[in-house]
């Protein structure tokens, strides 16, 4: 399939579509899927043969063998979408250009916390597929990060006025099951927490343009933050208060992977589906 976006029809690039545009360039090279992340998420999609992909981005996580359609609203993220992958569309989650249970599946991976409407995004998502899969993450397990606790605690601040809570996103999606999604050390998809026993990285301001949770909290607590961990690194001060993650081989960073049934579903299977929400 063509990587083309479809343009269908042109919308302007707002809110968050605007906000990738900048801190988007050069976001495939730091945000690289992680094949563990990518099976799971491929098994949770199942038998399904057609995919909705919303918020789509670079094509992060998007399964070969299946028929993808993607959603993604950033020029800068689309132009970044490599040849072989999914057609695109032009559009936003809060409203989507396709019929009721056009999908057999819908994909949303760390993309519901930029929707400027999570209802309409939830009720969009469920009207187009018959069973999802979304990554999101619990910022009351986030906010106790070392880095954020530590050093930017105005992150934690920032970030829960968008990342909606889990009870918040369970409750308009309905019955559905959750499931803890482990961060390892050698982690490859550059968020935020991906370099929990690689404290180095934070140090690189284009490994943390990578990072939406950075763009969107005050640069100069940003900067006293990492100044102030470039100097603990230093002086061997990181590594003595955090020795016990020496020999960790992965955390739990908050990170969830949500899976159910739309209410469409349910009702043709007579109630029948996934379980009650984690």
């Amino acid at each position: 399939m063509s990587h083309h976006s479809l343009e269908t029809p042109a919308l302007p690039d707002l809110s968050t579509a605007e906000h990738y545009n900048h801190i988007g360039v050069g976001y495939s090279a730091v945000r690289r899927p992680d094949k563990r992340w990518a099976d799971t998420i491929r098994a949770a999609l199942g038998d399904a043969r057609t995919v909705v992909n919303l918020g789509a981005g670079s094509g992060a996580y998007e399964p070969t063998d299946m028929r993808v359609v993607a959603v993604e609203p950033s020029r800068e993220m689309r132009s970044q979408r490599g040849p072989d992958a999914a057609p695109c569309v032009v559009a936003r989650a809060e409203s989507l250009p396709f019929d009721d249970q056009a999908f057999d599946a819908a994909m949303a991976v760390l993309t519901v916390h930029h929707w400027s409407d999570l209802e309409a995004g939830v009720s969009e998502l469920l009207r187009v597929a018959e069973r999802f899969a979304i990554v999101t993450y619990d910022m009351d397990v986030q906010a106790d990060y070392w880095f954020t606790r530590d050093y930017v605690p105005e992150i934690a601040q920032a970030e829960r006025s968008r990342v909606p809570t889990l009870e918040r996103l369970t409750s308009l999606l309905g019955p559905c099951d959750i499931t803890e999604l482990p961060v390892w050390r050698d982690f490859t998809d550059g968020f935020m927490t991906a370099f929990w026993a690689r404290p180095e990285a934070y140090l690189d301001a284009e490994t943390r343009r990578a990072c939406s949770a950075f763009s969107l909290t005050d640069p100069e607590a940003v900067e006293r933050g990492v100044s102030r961990l470039r100097e603990d690194l230093a002086s061997g001060e990181w590594q003595r208060r955090y020795a016990d993650l020496a020999d960790r081989q992965a955390i739990d960073a908050g990170f969830r992977l949500i899976t159910g049934t739309s209410p469409y579903a349910r009702a043709r299977l007579g109630g029948a589906g996934q379980g009650a929400a984690a």
